[in-house]
């Protein structure tokens, strides 16, 4: 390794460590591949993260421009308080798009973490940037189209922004926040909140648009569900390695979760090799899953990990401890 690229590693990845471990500033050829694996893996993830996002901004732009402005159709959550503003006032959309995304930016910042506060601005403002400069044009007329497609393009934006750790639409963050308030599961207060945009809709609108936007929701709301897996609020992972100790404390310090280790066995074949091992269970958002994965690939890249759908959870430290993204 050349001496800026070990600059570089030693000024990023080896020196946080060094400062929590109290090291000296002297690595190993060992400790400096690893660090630079580790950088790498860090610079990938955040290149990835922002072509999702910039992929997202865009789908969701065209879902407005292209599809539910014309025909003044909203959907559900931020993005569609946003629309049923700009349908019965003459403020443009993208200055509503951050306007009303504003305090979603703050809880954000309070309740998942600054990374993630920083990430959702920057994705709100390109997104702003993109419906009031970039030109899209209209695809049809046909209003079940217009709903259909409209709420396709906008799901597959919110979606999209959610895979890059950020979001479009801030409703998610106060459905965390106030589940945790009131006890009540985050499927629920969606659906309330949304309850209230399209009665809003129906009464200041039309019923008929209203019953659109709902078609518009539903499409939105199905296509986000498939372009995130199918991945609920939470997600339950089993991590198999034989850095089991490694993992357990970088999710406790790094990610900030708890975590739950059970005695194993792992093997193959009837009288193949076996071999008592820990292996290690947590929960996280699916908010965080993405940095997670990252971190136990820069830890172990050939740990067997298993992620399953958890519909809600009570107790423990996932609700009680702040998120870190």
């Amino acid at each position: 390794m050349n001496p800026f690229l070990t600059n570089i590693v030693i000024q990023t990845t080896l020196r946080k460590k060094g400062e929590q471990t109290g090291k000296e500033k002297k690595y190993s050829d060992f400790e400096l591949a690893k660090g630079w694996w580790e950088l790498k893996l860090t610079i990938m993830r955040h290149i990835r993260d922002f072509v999702l996002i910039t992929l997202g901004i865009f789908s969701a732009a065209f879902g407005f421009k292209g599809f539910l402005l014309t025909n003044h159709f909203i959907d559900g959550g931020a993005t569609g308080i946003s629309l049923l503003i700009s349908a019965l006032t003459d403020v443009p959309l993208y200055l509503l798009l951050i306007v009303v995304n504003i305090p979603f930016i703050i809880l954000g910042y309070k309740t998942i973490g600054k990374a993630f506060a920083v990430k959702t601005a920057l994705a709100i403002c390109g997104l702003a940037l993109v419906v009031g400069t970039v030109h899209f044009p209209d695809v049809t007329k046909d209003n079940l189209l217009v709903a259909v497609f409209g709420g396709f393009f906008l799901g597959a934006g919110i979606g999209l922004s959610v895979r890059g750790g950020a979001v479009i639409d801030g409703t998610e963050v106060l459905a965390i926040y106030l589940s945790r308030k009131l006890g009540t599961t985050i499927g629920d207060i969606i659906i309330l909140i949304n309850v209230i945009i399209f009665s809003a809709a129906a009464y200041f609108l039309s019923v008929e648009i209203a019953l659109y936007s709902m078609v518009t929701y539903l499409a939105a709301s199905k296509t986000l569900d498939f372009i995130i897996e199918g991945i609920e609020e939470y997600t339950g992972v089993t991590i198999i390695s034989s850095h089991n100790e490694e993992i357990r404390e970088m999710i406790i310090n790094t990610i900030g979760r708890g975590v739950t280790v059970y005695n194993g066995k792992r093997g193959f074949g009837k009288s193949g090799e076996a071999k008592n091992i820990d292996i290690v269970y947590t929960v996280v958002t699916r908010l965080e899953l993405n940095r997670l994965n990252s971190e136990i690939e820069k830890i172990d890249p050939h740990a067997f990990v298993v992620m399953s759908s958890i519909k809600d959870t009570k107790g423990g430290m996932i609700k009680k401890r702040p998120l870190k993204h």
